[in-house]
């Protein structure tokens, strides 16, 4: 009997522990999501490269992720689903074509991947739950980030969108 109350407490811990955010992490809410990260660490790594990355980008009037399609303006219920679209576009089609002859921008871009992979993982667990709906808005609105960036070359898109990275994490900031 003891052992048991021993096991139930340790889970308990267990599952309490998950849901505390370690140092340096916030917890973000995106609907029903939550998803705690370290995003001092992810915009420390983006303002080392910052420079570097949109001095690559030769189409400055045009813009992947802001106005008019702006995540500024996504409804709080659609915010788990547009976050978790957007995470597997960043880990799946922008990370893998951000490469340059620079090792400590390609190290940087690295790491900002491997926090975006665990991101996305929480966000794809409560997805998977049913936590996260897909409402008209965020449909559209991912669609029109889809067709900004299939408009142009693989890797100028990519270099473009990664370059584009503080309007996402200024939007999950604010969404906080």
């Amino acid at each position: 009997m003891k052992g048991s109350h021993l096991f139930l407490c340790l889970f308990s811990m267990s599952c309490w522990m998950d849901l505390m955010p370690t140092a340096g992490n916030k917890i973000f809410h995106f609907g029903a999501c939550r998803v705690s990260t370290s995003m001092t660490e992810i915009r420390a790594g983006f303002t080392a490269i910052k420079a570097n990355i949109q001095a690559r980008d030769p189409i400055r009037s045009l813009s992947i992720l802001s106005y008019p399609h702006s995540l500024h303006k996504v409804k709080s219920s659609d915010r788990c689903c547009i976050t978790h679209h957007l995470f597997n576009f960043y880990v799946d089609k922008v990370f893998k074509h951000c490469r340059t002859e620079d090792s400590f921008v390609n190290r940087k871009i690295s790491s900002i991947a491997n926090s975006f992979l665990s991101v996305r993982r929480k966000l794809g667990q409560c997805h998977e739950q049913n936590q996260c709906m897909c409402g008209q808005e965020s449909t559209e609105k991912f669609k029109q980030i889809l067709a900004n960036y299939e408009g142009l070359n693989v890797t100028s898109a990519a270099m473009k969108s990664l370059g584009e990275l503080d309007i996402l994490l200024d939007w999950m900031e604010k969404s906080h």
